[in-house]
């Protein structure tokens, strides 16, 4: 896997490792995405002024705590989720965490390119099937050539998306009084402050558990914190306060339709092509290293596949799988508590991937994560947070409780750590 500069099956070594600055704007680039706005504008309109600001920002600290966790054991080992879920899932039933992370990456990639070509269309009248055919095949094209691609697209797409956004956001405020006119805002449909904690939690955590795929590139694990936590307490709620104004002064929560609504259709189409293009690309490139853990085959080749399959199903995605990819991505935060709860627990062992033994399927990891979302959907609370907390512990208890009841690890697998059999 010399030539697999994605590093797909293994460590990312030393000098492949990036700076700050790009692996920044990578992750804002993954936080800068127009489902956050939608769940801003939702807040906007249904929290005070005061309780807005305080969910967005209790929520995203929630947020960049737990990113910031993965972060730092990404950076720390160099491994991406997928390598990380073989130490306490095993090698074979890491495969479960892959199938659901990679998945439901590649559905909302395809809902991505359905989100972008569907407005376009009514603004300009162009095709919506041409619209996606194009949008969803250059936004693949770019995945091939990894993560030095997605800094550069990054490098372009964050400072246009902040500058362009916020001058919006601005005169669109301005309309209403300004920042008074926004304060005096009485909510339309008031909800919870605990709901609004959950929809910013829920927002990004399944996302967000594949931070290490991105910032194992960091050259060390200081770094990956600060830019995680940059990502999500930032950009993210950036993200919030975008669609919050929007909505509030135009009734449109993402910043593009704020934009045409304004008249400004050439830069709208421009910041709404930006704004999903890095998201998607960081969707692609994810699951890419997902099915590249069950199959042994280079990322960079699934994740073209994959953004073909995505492409081909976008508007079928867009109108039938939204829900089922929210009943999916509701599985998702438990891996991340258990990836969390090993290397806490285990961290010496993490320290040579390449003499690791991997046991085949660890149970204990598979039973936390059904409990893990059991526990979100049934235990009062924030749903993720409940899921993750649920997920790592039932973990460690029943991990420990086999061990006992074994009197050792579970058996050994004969497959070779960086390939599947």
């Amino acid at each position: 896997m010399a030539s697999d500069n994605n590093y797909s099956l293994s460590p990312v070594p030393i000098s492949a490792r990036k700076g700050v600055l790009s692996l920044t704007m990578v992750m804002l680039g993954l936080t800068f995405f127009s489902a956050s706005m939608w769940t801003g504008g939702t807040l906007g309109t249904g929290l005070s002024f005061n309780d807005f600001v305080l969910a967005v920002l209790i929520g995203n600290l929630i947020l960049g705590i737990y990113t910031s966790f993965l972060g730092y054991i990404g950076a720390q080992t160099g491994l991406s989720t997928h390598l990380l879920a073989r130490y306490s899932f095993g090698l074979k039933g890491s495969w479960l965490p892959s199938l659901l992370l990679g998945g439901t990456q590649v559905g909302w990639f395809g809902v991505g390119v359905a989100m972008f070509a569907i407005p376009v269309q009514k603004a300009t009248g162009i095709d919506t099937n041409l619209l996606i055919i194009i949008s969803g095949l250059l936004m693949t094209f770019t995945v091939y050539f990894g993560i030095g691609a997605i800094m550069i697209l990054s490098a372009i797409a964050v400072p246009a998306i902040a500058l362009f956004g916020g001058f919006s956001v601005i005169q669109a405020v301005d309309t209403m009084g300004g920042m008074q006119g926004l304060m005096a805002v009485e909510p339309e449909n008031p909800i919870d402050f605990n709901t609004a904690l959950v929809l910013v939690v829920g927002s990004f955590i399944s996302a967000g558990t594949l931070t290490a795929d991105f910032v194992r590139f960091g050259k060390n694990p200081k770094t990956a914190v600060f830019v995680t936590m940059f990502a999500f307490f930032i950009g993210n709620s950036l993200m919030f306060v975008f669609g919050a104004a929007g909505a509030a002064a135009t009734g449109q929560a993402d910043i593009s339709e704020v934009m045409i609504a304004q008249g400004l259709l050439i830069p709208a189409i421009i910041i709404l092509g930006l704004n999903i293009w890095t998201t998607n690309d960081n969707a692609l490139y994810a699951s890419g290293l997902g099915f590249s853990n069950i199959t042994g085959l280079p990322s960079k080749y699934l994740s073209i596949f994959n953004g073909i399959i995505g492409t081909l199903c976008a508007l079928w995605l867009y109108n039938n799988f939204v829900g089922w990819l929210t009943f999916l991505s509701a599985a998702i935060p438990p891996i991340g508590g258990i990836i969390i709860a090993d290397y806490l627990r285990n961290r010496e062992k993490y320290k040579d991937f390449t003499s690791a033994k991997f046991s085949t399927v660890n149970w204990a990891a598979i039973s936390g994560v059904m409990i893990g979302v059991l526990a979100g959907h049934l235990l009062p609370g924030i749903v993720p947070i409940n899921a993750v907390l649920a997920g790592a512990i039932s973990y460690l208890l029943i991990d420990e409780v086999l061990k006992r009841v074994t009197g050792q690890q579970p058996v050994k697998s004969d497959c070779n750590n960086a390939t599947n059999a």
